[in-house]
């Protein structure tokens, strides 16, 4: 068989090259051959009314959010993990929420920002202030689309929710109610084929973000059962082969705050000395047949 192991074109992060290296690594311990390859060769193209691709592949371990690349793929028989349709629910965080809502996942409060196509536009009057009486204050002001913690703000006041608002108005974003119970930690469960493989505790004192980008520090860490099972729902309803599922404790209630279709592992291997990248290609060669 023939894969490849996509990142993004532009790329700079070392977590990311790291992480596509123990994939390949993985898989070639299981006789699966795939190549480490930046996204940006143009493997598929719309020509003679069809997709072409250029090159025979089998499988793709997609590492990258780019939509239409992975499409055009699955339209040409190439089997893709995550699948095309799971990995856009999760770079869009919106729809995220509004796949998992009413399917018994516990998820913040959380209202949509309307689109805004006119850089003169105004916020309208009361607009701050509908989203502070609906959510409480702070209010999490979070970009629709991002990665690592950031384009999050906490805005603790109304006056810092508008300029917050404004900075974000060109842009897909959402407001949130924030989980104040444990300030800067959550949870990050690494779910593959449907089941919880590590869990690992992200904490950071200096920032309301846990993320380890942001500076926050990973520990190895049991949960209660719902934590777990709330992850694998989200895994489930999503169609995830793998993810990452961030997890805020309110006072023992699990409540997901993301989830992460292409989450880096990195961090997790380290502090729970579980084999994350080997678990995920298993699932890869169960689902191709290999093994």
């Amino acid at each position: 068989m023939n894969g490849i192991i996509l990142v993004n074109a532009y790329i700079r992060s070392e977590g990311a090259f790291r992480q596509a290296e123990r994939m390949r690594e993985e898989l070639a311990s299981l006789g699966l051959a795939a190549r480490v390859e930046k996204n940006g060769n143009f493997l598929c193209s719309v020509q003679r009314g069809g997709i072409c691709l250029s090159e025979p592949i089998d499988f793709c371990v997609y590492l990258d959010k780019d939509k239409y690349l992975p499409r055009m793929l699955e339209k040409r028989g190439v089997r893709l993990f995550n699948t095309a349709e799971a990995v856009e629910l999760c770079d869009d965080k919106m729809l995220t929420y509004i796949a998992l809502a009413g399917k018994g996942v516990n998820m913040p409060d959380t209202l949509a920002a309307p689109l805004c196509y006119y850089a003169d536009a105004k916020l309208h009057e009361g607009y701050a202030e509908t989203i502070g009486a609906r959510l409480g204050y702070p209010v999490i002001v979070k970009k629709s689309f991002g990665s690592w913690g950031m384009d999050i703000e906490l805005a603790e006041n109304e006056e810092q929710l508008k300029d917050a608002a404004e900075r974000c108005r060109m842009s897909p974003h959402l407001y949130q109610k924030y989980i104040s119970a444990h300030r800067g930690e959550d949870y990050r469960v690494i779910v593959v084929g449907g089941r919880t493989v590590a869990v690992m505790k992200r904490s950071n004192p200096h920032d309301f973000r846990s993320n380890i980008e942001c500076g926050g520090k990973g520990f190895p860490a049991k949960v209660p059962d719902s934590f777990t099972e709330q992850a694998e729902r989200c895994a489930e309803i999503l169609g995830l082969d793998y993810c990452g599922v961030d997890i805020l404790d309110d006072n023992g209630t699990p409540v997901v705050c993301e989830v992460n279709s292409n989450a880096f592992f990195n961090e997790a291997e380290r502090v729970t000395g579980v084999n994350i990248a080997g678990a995920y290609a298993q699932r890869i060669a169960e689902v191709l047949g290999v093994r």
